[in-house]
């Protein structure tokens, strides 16, 4: 059956509604399922029967990463060349079931195997979220769309925050990935009845099937011409773009991961107790959701470029000023300011890299980032394990993280003023 101009704009009518509450709600999980390490580290690390220290703590943490990259990589494309529905659905009971064994992990080794798994899932998540959202997003307000989107990550972060200081204590850290697993049971079938397609890849295989029809048995006349996603990104003037976002998107999640992989352990190490440390990766995520919904709102107006700028310097000051101690409630001040500008900056560029890039070719635009962006997510865990091994994390673990968000507002700069897609 072929799918006609009426009946595609009809399904994304009847569609529309559901794809940012679902697209937020699987971005809430995989925030959930990325940030929980960072909530059972303290506590594996002080277990004897781990026997972990922090070198071995982020080989763990690296091993989930790889595959979080690996997904990333590899199911942006696939999402725009098989469509963008399945691969969410499978995407999220991927990585749902494999979070869910990691509570029944009876050492490093087999844990490490488990994340390396459930990152292959969770890698692929985001770009699918995020070219659906921009592809439904009101004319005008694609920024604020993607931002609003990615506070699910921080909710979910939130979340992971909370339920640590409420459930490790009583029931211990194998609780905290059975909780991840759960909201799994209910979105999975709202994913299933509710998600539309994507209508930029509907018309795409629209147009192929009538063209192959008209062509005839010569094959050759008419045929919709097949194009590898990955040559959209170095065509038309966009090789420079391409490669300054990735660069830049190394740089933001190497903070986004380091930052929350680490902080508790940094604050500990500054002197902290466990529950004061959690406290303050609460309030570093509640100082993300705070900074998306300004961000959004500060791209739609003056431009997603010099927001992007404007949101890596802020951060490269206040991740400075952290290394700073300040007493009572100044402390959770600036940790709330850095948690403002830090984690919205990386996802302004991908509001950027989604209204740069055509349709055909932005989930791969948007997988490739993330995905080669995943490499800074590796080497911030590294950097801070590094850094807590030698025992200098606390303060220059701040000034390291300082210089990286300045290389980011210098890569976001060099991108430049490349066409508008088509």
């Amino acid at each position: 059956m072929t799918t006609t101009p009426s009946t595609r704009t009809t399904t994304r009518a009847a569609g529309a509604g559901w794809v940012r509450p679902l697209c937020w709600s699987a971005v809430a999980l995989e925030g959930f399922d990325l940030v929980v390490l960072g909530v059972v580290l303290p506590v594996l690390l002080r277990d004897p029967a781990w026997g972990l220290d922090p070198a071995g703590a982020s080989v763990i943490v690296t091993a989930g990463l790889l595959g979080v990259m690996a997904g990333a990589l590899a199911v942006g494309p696939l999402a725009d060349v098989i469509g963008r529905r399945a691969t969410m659905i499978a995407t999220v009971a991927g990585f749902s079931v494999l979070t869910l064994a990691c509570a029944f992990a009876p050492n490093p080794e087999v844990l490490g195997v488990l994340r390396f798994l459930a990152g292959l899932g969770l890698g692929g998540v985001l770009p699918v979220a995020l070219a659906l959202v921009a592809e439904y997003a009101p004319t005008g307000r694609g920024s604020s769309a993607t931002t609003v989107l990615m506070t699910g990550y921080h909710v979910g972060a939130v979340a992971t925050a909370l339920l640590g200081i409420l459930l490790i204590g009583p029931l211990g850290w194998p609780a905290m990935f059975i909780a991840g697993a759960i909201p799994a049971v209910i979105l999975l079938p709202l994913l299933w009845a509710r998600l539309p397609e994507s209508a930029a890849f509907l018309e795409r295989r629209g147009r192929s099937r009538d063209s192959s029809w008209r062509s005839g048995p010569s094959g050759h006349s008419g045929r919709a011409e097949r194009r590898n996603p990955l040559a959209t990104l170095f065509r038309d003037g966009l090789a420079r773009p391409t490669i300054a976002f990735w660069i830049a998107s190394f740089m933001g999640l190497l903070l986004v991961y380091g930052l929350n992989t680490w902080l508790p352990e940094i604050m500990r190490s500054a002197g902290y107790a466990l529950g004061a440390a959690l406290a303050l990766l609460l309030v570093l995520n509640v100082g993300a959701i705070l900074g998306l919904l300004l961000a959004g709102t500060v791209a739609n107006r003056i431009g997603v470029r010099p927001a992007t700028i404007a949101w890596f310097a802020a951060a490269t000051l206040f991740l400075a000023l952290l290394s700073i101690r300040l007493p009572g409630i100044g402390v959770y001040v600036s940790v709330l300011l850095a948690g403002i500008f830090v984690f919205s900056a990386q996802v302004l560029v991908y509001a950027y890299v989604s209204q740069l890039y055509p349709a055909e070719g932005r989930g791969t635009a948007l997988g490739t980032a993330s995905g080669v962006g995943r490499l800074g997510a590796i080497a911030g865990p590294i950097l801070g394990g590094a850094l807590l091994q030698a025992g200098v994390a606390y303060p220059w673990g701040f000034y390291a993280f300082a210089v990286v968000a300045l290389l980011g507002a210098v890569a976001v700069a060099v991108v430049g003023r490349a066409p508008s897609p088509t």
